[in-house]
């Protein structure tokens, strides 16, 4: 199972744009083997449709998932920066200093920021 766990990748995110996202503690099912993962997409109306997206296929993969919260993610790629910021309503806020070390083992060649400002 730990082998599963290894090949989740930590970070599926769009490649442009302003989107929400959300930090997910992903746990071999019955054991204490886990992993944090960042998703993002500009399709979810709410995180929760990201969570609902991310859940089951962790599930099918032997997985169990918690949220850690959530916030937004302003992807550049043309200057290639990521910013990270904002909350979830329905998650809270995740901790995006968490999130942007994610986001650096992705984007090593990024300038990577955050913050806990709303906007």
């Amino acid at each position: 199972m730990a082998d599963a766990l290894a090949k989740i990748p930590v970070v599926e995110i769009d490649p442009e744009g302003t989107f929400k996202y959300i930090l997910l503690r992903v746990t071999v099912k019955d054991g204490d083997v886990h992993k944090d993962i960042v998703r993002g997409t500009k399709s979810a109306e709410y995180h929760n449709h990201i969570f609902d997206k991310v859940n089951p296929a962790m599930e099918a993969l032997g997985m169990e998932c918690k949220c850690l919260g959530g916030g937004k993610i302003e992807h550049n790629s043309q200057e290639k920066k990521l910013r990270v910021f904002g909350e979830s309503t329905a998650f809270g806020k995740a901790e995006h200093s968490v999130s942007a070390e994610k986001l650096k083992s992705a984007y090593s060649d990024y300038e990577i920021t955050w913050s806990d400002d709303k906007k």
